[in-house]
């Protein structure tokens, strides 16, 4: 879940770059480009221009108020997501380990 990641590192670090995101996301600047603004619509991030030591604009990601909420509904949706992922592997797991002990049994 992309989102919940983006979020993640935008509270990490404010100073990352649209570039610095795809790359530890690994995704395309293109998609960062795309999700950001759409939390920026919704008013869950707000963008900010700074000017870097180099006189270049530069702009800082920071989650709002109304980000925080999203992050923690988006949290919650991760987490569910991955435990019910959870359970389909180790139900999955524990069919292999059955069949596993019958063709084991059957060669005895």
């Amino acid at each position: 879940m992309i989102e919940y990641k983006l979020l993640k590192e935008i509270e990490r670090n404010s100073s990352h770059t649209q570039r610095t995101l795809a790359s530890s996301l690994d995704v395309s600047v293109g998609k960062i480009n795309y999700i950001l603004a759409g939390f920026i619509k919704q008013g869950s991030i707000q963008a900010k221009k700074v000017r870097d030591h180099h006189d270049k604009i530069r702009w800082k990601y920071y989650l709002t108020p109304k980000g925080i909420s999203e992050k923690v509904k988006i949290t919650q949706e991760y987490f569910h997501s991955l435990v019910k992922e959870y359970n389909i592997i180790q139900a999955e797991l524990n069919a292999l380990k059955s069949e596993t002990e019958n063709v084991e049994a059957a060669a005895k």
